[in-house]
């Protein structure tokens, strides 16, 4: 029987793992890291490693039952070498140990060679959230070469030329801006790494003999805020098809997630039409196409929605969809959804009747809200929901909170109220819930700066447990809180 370490690593002709790729050093750079090499598993970790950091890289890693800590705290090796561990380093900084890689299924003996060459990332990174950076859609602009290659999400990264090189390196927010991890293959045209990523956004740099450079045929570059420039990549999660047309001149895709600019993202002719690969984020997206001026919806997607002039838009969803309930109003003959997630229009999302009341599915990315229902044409609030704005009549709906506001004390007050820059300040729209000595409220807040105040029993003030604050206009000053990458 396999023991869960070689279970964790699931061949079928890619790898996945959640682990570096090992590169051996003189000296433990590396805090913890899990890899392979040459048919091996390697364990390197350095002895001063804290306490909160080993558990999680055990808990994360399922290396329960190796015994690290005490083996950290007494250097006896017993219980590691039962469990075929063979100790490769070991000294006062750090230990290095490894076991024979044993994978699952038929995957030829060219195992060890194959997995030094590719960097495996099992999950998106977070660093770049798609809702949570304001990003809708990501498309890649390159000149000079073609798109890097994605198959089963594996992304071959292509550096042009610089053949006089006698190492280049891949580095970027995939793996930490380790600039010792990801070594390019020399090729007749230039340099390639493999790396398996996730749908999303990526900033990457090449490093030439030890120098750290953009990649100059991208057109696509960021500041990351602390000076330096990074290449972007997308990797798509979607390929818009449209066949045929191939005499058009210019095709073009356009929907909701690009504010349905018609010359905005062009599409790359193909043999038998015209394709276009993209990055969309979770949510539910409208589009049509663009051919010569004429506008038309995609004809083999079944998925559609009324487009308002008597025709239809097509609809790609990513996510899981949040069902919106409406009780009562039997004898209500349409009932529409309406909200801040499709522009507030009132004639595409008709609900559906149910015994109880209307329903109606709709898939929404991670992010805050507003919406309400049209009856027979009335506009009404959610009753079935608490957060809703005094002044619009809007009902809230947060998606996936990343962040959850907490005001200490105040037992007595009958009623505490979150206001901030991410509700327009309405001082009724975000009732905070008593836990304990606490008053909560979870929200979903974009990465960066946001200003806010509690309003306890209809006073205003400042978060008593938060030290950061700048003045406002009236004098009073306003708490401010960080959401970081």
């Amino acid at each position: 029987m396999k023991s869960r370490h070689t279970i964790k690593f699931l061949i079928a002709g890619l790898f996945i793992l959640t682990a570096f790729v090992f590169v051996e050093r003189a000296s433990a750079q590396a805090v913890a890291a899990y890899s392979i090499k040459n048919g091996r598993m390697y364990i390197q970790m350095s002895k001063d490693i804290k306490e909160a950091a080993l558990d999680s890289f055990i808990t994360d890693n399922e290396l329960e039952d190796l015994y690290l800590k005490q083996f950290i705290k007494t250097n006896h090796s017993d219980s590691l070498q039962k469990l075929g561990w063979k100790i490769e380093i070991n000294n006062e900084s750090y230990f290095i140990i490894s076991k024979l890689f044993e994978p699952l299924g038929n995957v030829g003996d060219d195992i060890g060679n194959t997995l030094n060459r590719i960097f495996l990332q099992e999950k998106p990174n977070p660093l770049f959230a798609a809702t949570n950076n304001g990003i809708s859609f990501g498309v890649n602009k390159f000149r000079n070469k073609y798109p890097f290659r994605v198959e089963d999400s594996l992304v071959t990264f292509f550096f042009r030329n610089n053949k006089r090189a006698s190492r280049v390196m891949l580095a970027g927010s995939f793996n930490n801006w380790d600039p010792d991890v990801l070594s390019m293959k020399d090729t007749d045209s230039g340099w390639i790494a493999y790396v398996k990523l996730g749908p999303g956004k990526y900033w990457y740099k090449f490093i030439v003999d030890g120098n750290w450079t953009p990649d100059n045929d991208n057109q696509l570059k960021e500041n990351d805020g602390l000076g330096n420039i990074n290449s972007v990549f997308f990797r798509p999660n979607i390929e818009f098809i449209l066949n045929g047309f191939t005499n058009a001149r210019r095709v073009f895709l356009a929907g909701s997630f690009n504010n349905w600019k018609p010359n905005d993202l062009a599409m790359i002719k193909t043999a038998t039409g015209w394709a276009l690969p993209l990055y969309l984020a979770e949510g539910t997206h409208t589009y049509k196409f663009v051919v010569d001026g004429k506008w038309m919806k995609d004809e083999t997607n079944p998925e559609k929605l009324p487009d308002g002039h008597g025709d239809y838009n097509s609809v790609i969803r990513f996510g899981k969809p949040y069902v919106f309930k409406l009780g009562g109003f039997e004898n209500a003959k349409q009932v529409v959804l309406s909200g801040s997630f499709n522009g507030w229009k009132q004639d595409e999302l008709f609900m559906n009747k149910t015994s109880g009341g209307w329903e109606l599915p709709y898939t929404l990315g991670a992010g805050n809200y507003e919406y309400k229902f049209i009856v027979d044409g009335k506009w009404i609030t959610d009753p079935g929901n608490p957060t809703s704005s005094s002044r619009s009549g809007n009902s809230f709906l947060i998606i996936d909170p990343n962040y959850t506001f907490r005001l200490k004390g105040f037992r007595d007050a009958k009623k505490v109220f979150l206001a901030g820059d991410f509700n327009s300040w309405d001082p009724n729209a975000y009732p905070m819930k008593k836990e304990g000595d606490y008053w909560i409220f979870p929200v979903h807040l974009p990465v960066g700066k946001h200003r806010y105040k509690f309003i306890v029993d209809d006073k205003w003030m400042n978060d008593p447990d938060n030290p950061l604050w700048e003045q406002n206009e009236y004098g009073t000053g306003n708490s401010i809180l960080w959401i970081g990458r």
